[in-house]
């Protein structure tokens, strides 16, 4: 069997079960792999959404924390696209506020088709959702007149 191509993140907890629970009630990430050390500390975990994974550990060392234990800050943030049809962004917000996210932008239509909102988790992670809404390319995208240049590349 060959492995497809794919890209992760890695997300560092102080309570990482309690973000596993989180991330279930929330986003309905499906937890599939979770290793424990002899005490039932978490020293391992995966967890899937759709065919992307995110990795869910604990503060393991001075450069691996949460954003709570480093006065919020971060260097990264996740994204999450949901598939077209699959429910809506504002239902998925409304999903995730309950569950304890706050949110930093209600949902919003982009100019690029997309609609967005923007959350932190209990420990400070900031997750951005999309959806498409309606499929646009760089020539509907009208960014000139807002001062942007678009650029694509081929691939």
């Amino acid at each position: 069997m060959t492995a497809k191509r794919a890209l992760s993140s890695a997300v560092v907890y102080r309570d990482p079960k309690a973000a596993l629970k989180f991330l279930a009630d929330a986003f309905d990430f499906e937890t599939t792999l979770l290793i424990e050390d002899e005490a039932g500390n978490l020293a391992h975990s995966q967890m899937v959404y759709g065919d992307s994974i995110v990795m869910v550990g604990n503060e393991w060392t001075d450069e691996h924390r949460s954003p709570l234990s480093i006065s919020g800050l971060m260097t990264q943030t996740v994204h999450i696209q949901l598939a077209m049809g699959e429910g809506t962004v504002d239902n998925h917000c409304e999903r995730a506020r309950k569950a304890g996210a706050v949110i930093l932008v209600e949902p919003e239509t982009q100019f690029y088709g997309d609609r967005t909102y923007r959350c932190k988790d209990p420990e400070g992670h900031v997750w951005t959702v999309s959806q498409t809404v309606e499929v646009k390319g760089p020539e509907d995208w009208h960014t000139a007149e807002m001062g942007l240049k678009t650029t694509v590349y081929k691939v």
